[in-house]
């Protein structure tokens, strides 16, 4: 009915007819040609084939209003390839951003839009978390998810299968592990929500169909774990060794990662000889450098401890654009990269799982490394504006979520003094 076609694009309102309701009626939507590549983008109408035919000539009020909607929509999704058209940098990928991330009306192609406008601006950490819940989700219920399908009673179910489930996929490899914990499941809730909340923004779906929120599906937060360890348990970790060589590696790799203001192990594999100055490391989240209006570098004193290790498993090629440790060779892609940062965490986390149960010391992992750091600097009296500044927040209050509560003995000990006349 709409149509427009310029430097080998093509922009067409169509009934897709692959998708029928219950009432027989299918979605219009508005196609994009481009190199034999074809996307669909929503219009939120439905009409059966006979009303479809009629659309162009019917003088129905009704119709009149709903062909002016479709002609809305097709004008956007014109705009936009216009608009890229004229700068020379037309991609599908560009379009699904413009499009408010290409909304469709299955949930999973919302979902594909947005790992592939993550990429696009090469947000790896996010378009991997973006990826790991699209794959838990088509796990549960399949590659062509109406969002339609996705109500209250929906969601439950899907978070009862994500408490049971135990395997997810990295990179094309499947990896098990117990049932998912309640920050996982909140954390891919949280993705699903997201895509509703765009979907409506992009007349996908009417606001009444939107599942969450108060008398609806509400997301559990998990309470979190206390990963933060005590001076005592950080020196029996330290000074452990089974005679393995891997283990002292990842050990070393971990006592580093706490020194270093509880670097995580992504910023550490991104750290270069020239990030030394002055005996000190400094150094940008990799996780906000994009998206951080101000960059602030993060500064770490270098210690004798760090320099020892950097001595034995670093990069014996100090160049300055050298990376400190041997894990990249600046050739990765950003997600090429987030994968082999993912590798070692997972590596490092089994062999800490290992140190962990000699020592008996629960739920010992990379992360604990950098709630200890800011734990036991706050047992230490530190000030917490200190604290966060060094662990690169931008807000005090996310530091705060990070420091664990001083030891039972600690609490047991100013508990009596409420006792003592």
């Amino acid at each position: 009915m709409f149509t427009y076609s310029h430097n080998g694009i093509t922009v067409v309102s169509m009934l897709d007819t692959r998708h029928a309701t219950k009432d027989e009626k299918f979605p219009v939507k508005i196609r994009v040609t481009f190199n034999r590549n074809r996307k669909y983008y929503s219009t939120g109408k439905y009409l059966s084939m006979k009303d479809w035919e009629k659309l162009p000539t019917t003088k129905s009020r009704t119709f009149s209003e709903v062909k002016t909607d479709i002609q809305n929509s097709f004008d956007k999704v014109k705009e936009i390839v216009q608009t890229l058209e004229d700068i020379n940098i037309f991609s599908f990928a560009l379009l699904n951003r413009d499009m408010g991330k290409g909304m469709n009306d299955t949930l999973n192609t919302a979902f594909k839009a947005k790992i592939n406008s993550l990429e696009a601006e090469g947000r790896s950490g996010t378009q991997l978390y973006y990826n790991c819940a699209l794959n838990s989700i088509e796990k549960f219920a399949g590659t062509n998810i109406l969002f339609s399908d996705v109500t209250v009673d929906w969601l439950k179910k899907y978070e009862k299968y994500m408490l049971e489930d135990r395997s997810y996929t990295l990179n094309e490899k499947e990896y098990t592990e117990r049932g998912r914990s309640y920050t996982t499941i909140g954390m891919y809730l949280r993705a699903i929500r997201t895509m509703m909340n765009e979907a409506i923004r992009a007349g996908v779906i009417k606001a009444n169909q939107y599942p969450f929120g108060r008398d609806k599906k509400e997301i559990t937060t998990g309470s979190g774990r206390k990963l933060a360890l005590t001076l005592a348990q950080i020196k029996s970790i330290v000074d452990f060794s089974d005679g393995n060589l891997t283990t002292d590696r990842y050990r070393d790799l971990w006592f580093f990662s706490y020194l270093c203001n509880g670097i995580n192990f992504t910023d550490m594999l991104h750290l270069k000889y020239r990030s030394i100055q002055n005996n000190e490391i400094s150094y940008l989240r990799e996780k906000t450098k994009r998206t951080s209006k101000v960059k602030k570098e993060i500064q770490a004193v270098l210690t004798p401890e760090m320099k020892a290790i950097i001595q034995k498993w670093g990069n014996s090629n100090k160049e300055p654009n050298q990376f400190i440790f041997p894990y990249l060779n600046g050739k990765e892609t950003p997600m090429e990269a987030k994968v082999k940062s993912h590798e070692l965490i997972r590596r490092t986390n089994k062999r800490l799982k290992e140190i962990g149960k000699s020592l008996n010391i629960d739920h010992l992992s990379t992360y604990s490394a950098r709630h200890s750091f800011a734990t036991v600097l706050k047992r230490s009296g530190a000030n917490i504006a200190y604290i966060s500044e060094s662990l690169g927040h931008a807000d005090q209050k996310t530091t705060e979520n990070y420091l664990a509560s001083f030891e039972q003995e600690e609490r047991i000990k100013n508990a009596a003094l409420l006792t003592k006349f």
